[in-house]
């Protein structure tokens, strides 16, 4: 699998690139699409995240759980989608509260590019899934990979705001320095949850005004 990653991040996760297990989940995805198995997002945006935000430059993460699944939608970033793409259930939903916390303009396309340019970090668990199912890539390995990145994180840095959406994203809670980083928890804002706590949690505002505290400048939320 060839890894296009910001050298920052190169850098902080060598040991899990350089690992027995990193080896054998590039494998895995390599031999899978020998066999003519489609696989999310194309390869070159598969590390996505890590090009748009430098480890250095993080402020705030979003943790989501899988890729999408469907064609086209895919693209590195956790629920976001490429341009021309239709905004999914839960976006919308990421969208109603945008508009309801910080009175933004509701968006008409999906792409969250702008965010990552300005340190938000828009993690999947896993990096990968196969087409039109969900969750087939959950116990390859990324998981490690990924708790290791949310782990250098509050190990290296301070002052982040980590918004865990859903019981999947706040187990990951554990691996987080409270002492030095601020834990947004709310209800995942799919269309089967959102309104249990995601709408209405405020994450946007709450983020900013952690940040101006700290003395970093806050995110522009409007996409």
């Amino acid at each position: 699998m060839s890894v296009q990653i910001h050298p920052t991040w190169k850098a902080v996760l060598k040991k899990e690139f350089d690992s027995e297990y990193f080896q054998q989940l590039a494998t895995h995805i390599r031999t899978e699409k020998e066999l003519g198995r489609t696989i999310y997002p194309p390869g070159p945006l598969i590390f996505n995240a890590y090009n748009c935000t430098p480890f250095d430059q993080v402020k705030v993460v979003i943790l989501g759980q899988d890729p999408y699944h469907g064609p086209g939608q895919a693209h590195g970033l956790c629920f976001s989608v490429p341009p021309g793409v239709p905004p999914p259930p839960s976006l919308q939903n990421i969208f109603k509260e945008l508009a309801s916390d910080l009175g933004l303009r509701k968006p008409d396309q999906g792409d969250l590019t702008a965010w990552t340019r300005q340190g938000v970090f828009l993690i999947n668990a896993s990096l990968t899934v196969r087409a039109s199912e969900p969750m087939s890539h959950a116990q390859i390995g990324w998981a490690r990979f990924t708790d290791a990145t949310i782990r250098v994180l509050s190990e290296k840095r301070e002052h982040l705001v980590f918004l865990l959406w859903g019981k999947f994203a706040q187990e990951k809670a554990s691996l987080i320095d409270e002492n030095k980083n601020l834990i947004l928890k709310a209800a995942h804002p799919s269309p089967l949850s959102a309104h249990n706590g995601f709408l209405g949690s405020r994450p946007f505002s709450q983020t900013n005004a952690y940040l101006v505290t700290h003395k970093v400048n806050p995110i522009d939320w409007s996409v």
